[in-house]
């Protein structure tokens, strides 16, 4: 996996590491037990801050989607979901969604941009209600 960070791009270098993590997973590019590029070489990789790396790492390991460990590195695990997760989650869906139709979005163009990415997902596990 080549993780790469856009520079000119609003969003912290911090978060952008983490959502291509993220979005690698739930793509199946990364799967339990997968390793991560160690810190320090990433960053030097990048061009960026070694903490930058640290903190988007240590934002996957509070989210229960990396394990770190001084050994091995960082490592790709399954969570056990908290229980407010979907609540929590729900709250950020909900803000992504009023921006789109904050912006005149469609409301047929938002729900087939929301399946087509969620088909894009290797562990999807939604039934398809159509």
């Amino acid at each position: 996996m080549i993780l790469t960070v856009d520079l000119d791009n609003e969003v912290p270098i911090y978060q952008q590491l983490r959502d291509q993590v993220v979005e690698a997973i739930a793509v199946g590019e990364l799967r339990p037990g997968s390793p991560l590029p160690a810190t320090r070489a990433l960053a030097a990789d990048s061009g960026i801050n070694f903490h930058t790396v640290n903190k988007a790492y240590d934002l996957l390991r509070r989210e229960g989607l990396i394990r770190l460990n001084r050994k091995t590195g960082a490592v790709v695990t399954v969570p056990d979901p908290h229980p407010s997760f979907p609540a929590d989650w729900a709250a950020r869906a909900k803000t992504l969604l009023a921006e789109a139709v904050a912006k005149g979005m469609p409301t047929e163009e938002l729900l087939a941009t929301c399946r087509s990415v969620i088909d894009s997902f290797a562990n999807n596990e939604l039934e398809d209600n159509s």
